[in-house]
């Protein structure tokens, strides 16, 4: 028997086609999940998430200027007016729950969204952040990485070992992806948390338990993010862990969502089991600011 031809994407508001992309149409989602690519990435990153989520949920994956169709865009100037763009564009899609998640330089900035997203009073807050591979906002200072050379981006990047950093061996590709690359990296260089005060969105954070740039105690920091549910994740692997292991980290994520939703659906490739929360804390506190600690290891 033939499968049914898949749905044509139904078009995204205008507001919200210019930074998010879909791999895979959802007819009525519960929610959406909204993924920032880490620096030098792009959508792509997410590409085949779906395949791992129950039906009704809708995987937009953002488009920082610099990919794609978005090749000659600018660049914002900070990690600040990104994250305020991005929340804007997010406005017509908060018709139904949102939870963030991202990697490296992804998770600072879905970090910075979910605050913004939170001080909205005009919707609810994103139900939950997932966080991958990069230290607690508090801990980051990759100042050292100002005076980094192409060639010293390209070497950082390579050394971490992702499959995506293959296209950068093919010189007319990196000529054309180093503009992105070097905006991902200046915005990292110039990274300073912006607000001091912990959300009341749950957080949990992933780490690879052999990854150089998040050591286990730096993604163990994110609980100070949040006055909610903190729980820690480390997977076997270095700082890429969640190429290999993507339909791993997924089923986790998926218990996660179950229990924010309560979803009935049942994922495509097998049910994963739900994930435990610690108890939420009793009242906001400050973020601690501890003395910058320099480096120029990417994420």
């Amino acid at each position: 028997m033939t499968p049914p031809a898949p749905l044509p994407q139904a078009p995204l508001p205008p507001a919200a086609a210019r930074w998010f992309r879909r791999q895979h149409r959802v007819e009525s989602p519960r929610l959406r999940l909204v993924c920032f690519p880490h620096a030098g990435g792009s959508p792509a990153a997410y590409r085949t998430w779906h395949r791992h989520l129950p039906e009704d949920v809708e995987v937009l994956a953002v488009c920082y200027p610099g990919r794609q169709d978005r090749i000659g865009d600018p660049f914002p100037a900070g990690a600040a007016e990104l994250a305020e763009e991005v929340a804007a564009a997010l406005a017509p899609l908060r018709d139904v729950p949102v939870a963030l998640f991202g990697h490296s330089m992804g998770a600072l900035l879905a970090y910075e969204v979910a605050v913004r997203l939170a001080a909205d009073p005009g919707a609810p807050p994103p139900v939950r952040l997932f966080v991958s591979g990069s230290p607690a906002p508090q801990l980051v200072d990759h100042s050292a990485l100002r005076s980094a050379t192409d060639e010293d981006l390209l070497a950082l990047v390579d050394a971490l070992g992702s499959d995506s950093t293959d296209a950068l061996r093919i010189p007319a590709l990196r000529e054309l992806l180093m503009p992105g690359i070097r905006a991902d990296f200046r915005l990292l260089a110039h990274y300073r948390a912006t607000t001091t005060t912990a959300t009341g969105i749950p957080v949990v954070a992933c780490t690879g338990d052999d990854d150089p740039v998040c050591p286990v105690e730096a993604a163990r920091a994110w609980s100070t993010t949040t006055v909610s549910a903190f729980e820690l994740n480390v997977l076997p692997g270095g700082h890429f862990y969640l190429e290999p292991l993507e339909a791993e980290l997924l089923g986790r994520i998926t218990g996660h969502l179950r229990s924010d939703l309560r979803f009935r659906t049942t994922p495509r490739h097998g049910a994963p089991q739900p994930a435990n929360h610690s108890a939420p804390r009793p009242a906001p506190r400050p973020v601690p600011q501890p003395a910058a600690q320099s480096s120029a290891q990417t994420h």
